[in-house]
């Protein structure tokens, strides 16, 4: 029987979903971070649990064909990339193999899983940074990423998966929060002014948003702080304090206050202006998006005589990409903020076929049915939680010959595919796209017909 600070040689076999190594050892499931399948490791148990245990690489034996030197310094210490040490294939096979596992284990299907999908760029790809800022011994203000699983912030000078520009204003702002004596925030005290420096890039523009999230929106030298960071940095078009004076782990509060521009940035996605707030969704990777955007398109193969109901639609973005196709669209969005932007992105585009609906997404599809709007294609793009059972439903009762679904979290959507299965729906294919290189997570375009 395994004990904790047990040593013992066994090989990794498998990845589990969160990105660690798996290996088997006297009936025992040990997940072993950092590790990659064919791994010969000696490994020390750190916890032991009823059916299976946690590891530590202490030493690789016989390394396996598929790891890699990891590029960055401190892969192994930020919670950021699980999957710095192995080869892309290697992460585009475990991506595939996480699929298909949970749509055979979640929801009893063997329906067909394509080949993951490649992203072009592995590094530096990402348009959204959020970094958190801390207070080190000297109550100096400091800045990188959390420690996995921990809210201990790793000091990170140049995220590889961040552009250059955005590292660089994160890096200068700490730097100027502590000339200005204006206090990181510190979470076990909770106090300090500056909780999060928050950047997003439009990829296409190259318009910047630098948000400040902060425990009050007038705190000394505010001002003096944004003007030295507009003139270091000309691209910052507009810069915003959001209020977030909660004890949470949410990053942003509820309200913003503009210092500089009109608080949204504009970029161009699948032909389509996009108006971003701090509270948009919108994907971090401009590239990948559009790709996977133009997957779910494909496989719906609308006409001018389609109408479709994009649920959970932020800005407008998948929507909008499709809307000069249809005959009508309507999207769905919580975030009041995302619709308004929504709006603007459609009159900017000439789209008067175009509505958008403030609602959650079950009260607004019960809304649309007792309009008796019956759109003859859905596509949806939940969050990690996946579709609630009330959406669910009512898009089932629209009767919708066909729905597209784009999904972050591959077990929420093989759960939302089973329902729909029970319900009349036949899952056509998945579609892995690897969104996201060198972390464990994986995007999915599944399309499913009644």
């Amino acid at each position: 029987m395994l004990k904790k600070n047990d040593i013992i040689t066994t090989e990794i076999i498998d990845y589990s979903s969160d990105g660690n190594g798996v290996a088997r050892y006297e009936n025992m499931v040990i997940f072993v971070p950092f590790t990659a399948v064919g791994d010969l490791c000696e490994i020390k148990i750190t916890k032991v649990l009823s059916g299976y245990s946690f590891g530590r690489c202490e030493k690789v034996i016989t390394p396996s064909s598929d790891r890699i030197v990891p590029v960055c310094p401190i892969s192994r210490q930020c919670g950021g990339c699980d999957f710095q040490h192995i080869s892309y294939e290697a992460e585009k096979k475990a991506k595939y193999n996480f699929v298909k596992s949970v749509f055979e284990r979640i929801a009893k299907m063997d329906c067909e899983v394509r080949p993951t999908l490649s992203c072009d760029e592995h590094a530096r790809y990402r348009n959204k940074a959020q970094f958190p800022v801390s207070v080190d011994e000297n109550g100096k203000a400091v800045t990188g990423f959390y420690a996995a699983r921990s809210h201990r912030v790793i000091p990170c000078d140049d995220c590889l998966l961040q552009p250059v520009e955005l590292n660089e204003i994160a890096q200068h702002t700490v730097k100027l929060l502590n000339r200005l004596k204006i206090k990181g925030y510190n979470e076990q005290k909770r106090s300090g002014i500056v909780r999060h420096i928050y950047l997003r890039k439009a990829w296409v523009t190259g318009e910047i948003m630098l948000c400040l999230v902060c425990t009050t929106a007038n705190f000394k030298n505010r001002d003096i702080l944004c003007d030295m960071l507009k003139q270091q940095f000309p691209a910052i078009t507009t810069i915003v304090i959001n209020v977030n004076d909660k004890n949470t782990n949410v990053i942003l509060g509820e309200k913003n206050y503009t210092v500089l521009g009109n608080g949204n940035i504009t970029d161009i996605l699948c032909g389509v202006e996009i108006e971003i707030s701090p509270h948009s969704f919108y994907q971090v990777n401009h590239d990948g998006a559009q790709q996977l955007y133009s997957i779910a398109k494909e496989s719906l193969q609308l006409t001018e005589s389609d109408i479709l109901l994009d649920m959970y639609c932020g800005a407008g973005s998948i929507g909008l990409s499709m809307a000069d196709k249809i005959k009508q669209l309507v999207g769905v969005e919580i975030v009041p903020q995302a619709v308004e932007n929504a709006k603007i992105n459609a009159k900017k585009m000439g789209f008067d076929n175009a509505r958008f609906i403030c609602a959650d997404a079950k009260d607004a599809a019960k809304m649309l049915l007792e309009e008796n709007f019956l759109p003859t294609a859905v596509v949806v793009d939940p969050p990690r939680k996946g579709c609630d059972e009330d959406t669910l439903n009512a898009i089932i009762s629209m009767n919708v010959p066909k729905i597209s679904m784009i999904s972050c979290n591959h077990a929420t959507a093989a759960r939302d595919c089973k329902y729909l299965a029970e319900h009349g729906y036949k899952v056509e294919f998945v579609q892995p796209y690897d969104m996201f290189p060198r972390t464990k997570h994986v995007e999915c375009v599944i399309l499913l017909t009644k």
